[in-house]
This record gives structure tokens, sequence and C-alpha cells, in this order.
């Protein structure tokens, strides 16, 4: 990013504002002069997401979320939206690119009544199937037609958009990114291991990140490559994995909930992150420790940051014992996959990079507006 200063007040819309986000908002704040408005509500209890208020550069004004249905029906209105554009009178907006927001069109009208640019944030759109999957497809390109840009988490995202008709030279990838570059070198470690190898999760404890399928995986290992397992976090699963430990596994170790410095020799001692399920903010900070990583395939956010170079994105929940029984024997691969793990984090995917992506799609469009 540089020095690079943008002279421009920017809004930007989300459905909750999540705590890893503070850091890549003051970032950004602090690149515009103009200052930035975050607009956020609160997520279903049930969905036990975290949520906070305390922006420390940029300003948060809270949104009233109106949730209806349930998983892929899923939508959301926030209430207050226009007011809120109204009040603080961006000269550019970023919203979150999700059909799924009803509020959306109203943004994109007030905006575009002022001749000013909207910028969409997005995951992607995977390809669809099923009976009405080209009159979704359709109303897809409908909704994304207004945006003057689009920002993306990976290539997989930038090539579902551009499928859909949406200029590429409008489409920008700024890989996901919880934390700055690391300032420690890297550790060393052993070439070989100390002992067994310890195997490492840090999360929350709930049941889309696969314990259970990684706690049924180590148990399925000889006892040669078996190794320490250390799962780091809190959560609603937490008794139910400690008693499925006790059946399949019982070495396993529940320290609880880390956070900060506590995670230091956590990370320092293990030899493999793994996190068999979805999510996981946790693998960044993983990586700066110069260690190798599993995890399980997702939406293309992490696509970047897994390569075949560093580590494993599992094909389906029933690779895991294979890939594990792989990673664990042979360590200096094994060692070699930690070293680029550090370098992706270090050189590539950090928060100064995101930031710079940001800031290098408000200048393109700042200036066509100007």
């Amino acid at each position: 990013m540089g020095n690079m200063k943008l002279h421009t007040r920017l809004a930007i819309q989300q459905r909750v504002l999540t705590p890893y986000r503070l850091a890549f908002f003051d970032r950004l704040a602090a690149a515009c002069d103009g200052g930035v408005s975050v607009f956020a509500g609160l997520p279903r209890p049930e969905e036990s997401i975290a949520t906070t208020d305390t922006l420390q550069v940029a300003h948060y004004t809270s949104a009233q979320n109106i949730h209806f249905l349930r998983g892929p029906l899923y939508l959301c209105y926030q209430l207050g939206l226009p007011h809120w554009l109204a009040d603080y009178d961006p000269d550019l907006l970023i919203l979150e690119a999700n059909p799924r927001y009803l509020s959306t069109p109203s943004a994109l009208h007030w905006m575009k009544q002022r001749g000013r640019p909207v910028l969409g944030w997005g995951l992607g759109a995977p390809p669809l199937t099923g009976p009405l999957s080209g009159l979704r497809k359709s109303r897809r390109s409908s909704f994304l037609r207004p945006f003057d840009g689009l920002i993306t988490y990976s290539r997989r995202g930038a090539g579902e958009y551009a499928a859909l008709g949406f200029p590429a030279d409008r489409i920008f990838v700024a890989p996901n990114a919880a934390s700055p570059p690391p300032e420690s070198p890297i550790p060393l470690r052993p070439p070989t291991f100390n002992g067994k190898p310890c195997v490492l999760f840090v999360g929350r404890l709930q049941a889309r990140k696969r314990i259970d399928d990684l706690l049924q995986a180590c148990a399925t290992l000889n006892e040669s490559i078996r190794p320490r397992l250390v799962i780091v976090g809190e959560g609603p699963e937490r008794l139910a994995l400690e008693a499925l430990a006790r059946t399949v596994y019982p070495s396993a170790e529940f320290p609880g909930a880390k956070h900060g410095a506590e995670l230091v020799p956590y990370f320092s001692a293990a030899d493999l992150f793994i996190l068999p399920g979805t999510g996981g903010l946790a693998v960044q900070e993983a990586m700066s420790y110069g260690l190798p990583v599993i995890m399980g395939r997702g939406d293309g956010t992490n696509d970047e940051l897994v390569r075949p170079a560093n580590g494993w994105q599992l094909p389906a929940p029933q690779a895991l014992a294979g890939v594990l029984r792989e990673a664990l024997s042979d360590v200096a691969r094994l060692r070699a996959m930690g070293a680029e793990s550090y370098r992706i984090v270090r050189e590539e995917i950090n928060l100064e990079k995101m930031v710079g992506v940001f800031v290098e799609a408000l200048n393109k469009f700042q200036k066509q507006e100007n």
C-alpha cells in the first residue's frame, strides 16, 4: 500500500462486524483522509458469531438486521441503510455482494442517483445446478450489473463473477487476511520429530469444524506416527468431543480457549496445523509460525492460502486419515512446507496486501468519478 492516501469519504456495509475485521477496517480508514464508516448489525443468536463495535479509526453505525427464513433460503433486511447513507454522505460505497441482502438495491439506488460509485465485496458466485439454475443465474447477473466494480477473495471467485458477464477488468482479488506480516523469524524445528509429532487445532469447538473426524482419523494411524493431538478452543461441542476422545483417542488434549500470547507455545510446539472443517481464522496465524496446514475445502477463500506447496485442502472428510498419514510420514517435506507457509503470509497474504488491493480498487473508481 505504501503511503498512498485516498481523498475520499468511504462507507462500508456489512451484515455483522466481527472482531477479526477490526484491524482491516482501521487500516483502511487510515488510508482514507475523509474517513470510513461501517454499517453492520447482529446475527441470529444461534449463529454463534462473535461481534464487536470497538473500531478505533473507522466509525461504527449500528444496523437493525431483520432475518427471514433459514439455511439456503435465508434473507436479511437491514433497517436504516438509506438513513445512514444520507447522514454520512459518502463519496464511495462498498456493499457485500450478496443477493440475499434485501436492502442492497436501495443503497445502490441512493448512490447511483448521486452519480457515486459502488463496489461489491463477495466470495464469488459458484455454478448453479437444478431446474431453476438458469433463472437463478440470470438473477445473479442482474444483481451484480449495477456495481461499478467487484472485490473478491480468490481467483476462483473472480472467475465466477467473470463467467456471469461482469467485466474482468473491474474485478479485484484481495485474498482474505486477518493478520499483519509476521514480525518474528520462523521458529527453528529439528529435522526429526521431538518424540511424537504434534498436531494442533485452534478454533471454536462447533460441529462445522469437524473435530470429530480429526479424532477418528488420528485413531486409524499406525503407532509410529500417531500424534500428540492438541485441540485448543471452547464451544458448544466441547463436552461431546471430550466424550468421543475418551473412546477413540484418549490422549487428545483439550486445554480450553487461549488467546494472544497464550497461543505462542502451542504454535511453536506444533509440527502440523489442521482444520478439518470450514472457517478458521487461526490458519494464517499458524502459518506465521512456519506450520504446514491441512484444512477442509471451502468456498475458495483459502485457495490462495493453502496450496500443494504448503499444505492440503481435503477433497472430502473421509480423505483426512490418508492425508494425515502422508503428512506425518515425511518430516523433511513437512518442514519445507512450513517454510513456504511462512513465506506466503510474509510476502503475499496479509493485512497490508489486502488493504493495498482495496486502495487500488477504490483509487481506480475515485479517479473515474473525478
